[in-house]
């Protein structure tokens, strides 16, 4: 039983590493049905293309296209209760206050992998949520 991390959330992005991320949680809550998953999918659109309708709607279109792959991805899981989240707005910030606001016990993320002076200047969001998040963050390489 691993009801120590019974809510755990999942950046997803479509990318190779978040799908990694979210097959870590799958696996983990193989492991107790009391475990929860919580995919969440952060859009952020640029603030000077944010008031284009066009835009807006094809960005939500690729978010409804992430929840199709969430959602096979989490059939494996009949007893556990799953959820998929879409929040707009920073990812970094939008993940640890969800967390926050949601009593989370984990986040299971992946890493961009960047350089170290890539990293230094671009920063990253796996890095915003390590520093920010009040639970703990399991990384992904």
């Amino acid at each position: 039983m691993l009801s120590v991390c019974s809510r755990i959330v999942v950046p997803y992005d479509g990318s190779e590493l978040s799908k990694k991320a979210l097959n870590t949680a799958i696996q983990l809550a193989k492991q107790d049905e009391k475990i929860q998953i919580n995919a969440v999918t952060v859009l952020s659109i640029p603030d000077r293309l944010a008031y284009n309708d066009g835009v807006r709607e094809s960005y939500f279109k690729a978010a409804k296209e992430l929840e199709q792959e969430i959602e096979e991805s989490l059939k494996t899981l009949p007893n556990n209760e799953t959820k998929i989240t879409v929040l707009e707005g920073n990812p970094g910030a939008k993940i640890v206050e969800f967390s926050k606001d949601n009593g989370v016990d984990l986040v299971i993320m992946g890493s961009r992998g960047l350089s170290g002076l890539q990293e230094w200047f671009l920063g990253s969001v796996s890095q915003y949520v390590v520093q920010k998040s009040a639970c703990p963050v399991y990384i992904t390489k």
